[in-house]
């Protein structure tokens, strides 16, 4: 019988959202229709996460998932949590505390009538940086943006700015090169122990416009792994109910990491449960390594 993964129809952190009863949450775990556990290590940057997940060998045990996927109303949410994450990943993977991040807006009779024109504008701002780059020989010019746009006509209001991480190394330069007046302020990364994520989720927090970022194609990708016999069911039952120390587990699986977070949990619409950790490179004396580029 063709084995069914989760991973393939459904987000798992959303359909693990949720919780059983203590009974049902037993019931859950010990299903014996869950053939093993899957393991997904996403490196990005120091910051390693390991999302563990079941995989059954029938529809059965996943039958509710149907009822999720049928009443679930907020794919907006999702898409958004989803874009948000996977430029955490981004972010985290290509640049490090020697690179900067900016925000610059428009004058008044500067202001773009659309977000196109916004996007233009950003466009001739980055061939900018390119070529002075390529002129005082700078590293290849990588960067994520994001174009905020409001026109509210009833409000009498019309804010446009944008949000840039790149590896341009000198912010003097870099605003200097922004044409369009008001304000430009760029500052040095300074990652923490969630890497770049509060930043990311600050320059995301309302984007307007067709799309929610820009990238560079050079941007380098997340290194993602998957494997299927790092868990067996036993232990992740375990972690779940706390017999075991998920720390010491992680840890030792991980070398060189340190568990930063942890989220165990059940959910009403399948069996079985949902393991995530974070972890941050270590130095050599047990620090977290710095954001440095090697």
């Amino acid at each position: 019988m063709a084995k069914y993964t989760l991973n393939d129809k459904y987000d798992i952190d959303e359909l693990f959202a949720y919780t059983d009863t203590n009974e049902e949450r037993l019931a859950a775990l010990y299903d014996k229709h869950i053939v093993k556990y899957r393991t997904k290590t996403i490196k990005s940057g120091n910051v390693l996460e390991c999302e563990v997940y079941p995989i059954w060998d029938t529809h059965t045990s996943t039958s509710r998932a149907k009822r999720f996927r049928e009443s679930r109303e907020v794919q907006k949410n999702l898409n958004k949590k989803n874009a948000i994450k996977n430029l955490v990943r981004l972010i985290n993977t290509n640049f490090t505390d020697d690179d900067i991040w900016g925000t610059f807006t428009y004058e008044t009779k500067r202001l773009p009538a659309s977000v196109e024109d916004a996007q233009k504008e950003m466009a001739k701002f980055i061939r900018r940086l390119k070529y002075y780059g390529d002129k005082h020989g700078y590293a290849p010019l990588k960067y994520v943006y994001v174009t905020e746009f409001e026109d509210d006509p009833e409000k009498g209001k019309k804010r446009v700015h944008h949000h840039i991480v790149c590896n341009f190394p000198d912010r003097d330069v870099a605003e200097r090169l922004w044409r369009n007046g008001a304000r430009r302020q760029t500052r040095r990364l300074q990652a923490d122990d969630d890497g770049y994520e509060g930043l990311t989720r600050y320059i995301l927090k309302d984007p307007k416009g067709a799309k929610r970022y820009v990238t560079s194609r050079n941007l380098q990708k997340p290194q993602i792994t998957i494997a299927d016999c790092k868990f067996t069911r036993k232990k992740v039952n375990k972690i779940v109910s706390g017999d075991v120390d998920a720390k010491s587990v992680f840890e030792s699986m991980y070398k060189g990491y340190a568990l930063h977070k942890t989220v165990a949990k059940t959910s009403d619409y399948c069996t079985g449960a949902y393991v995530y950790v974070k972890m941050i490179k270590q130095q050599q004396g047990g620090k977290p390594r710095a954001n440095r580029r090697e």
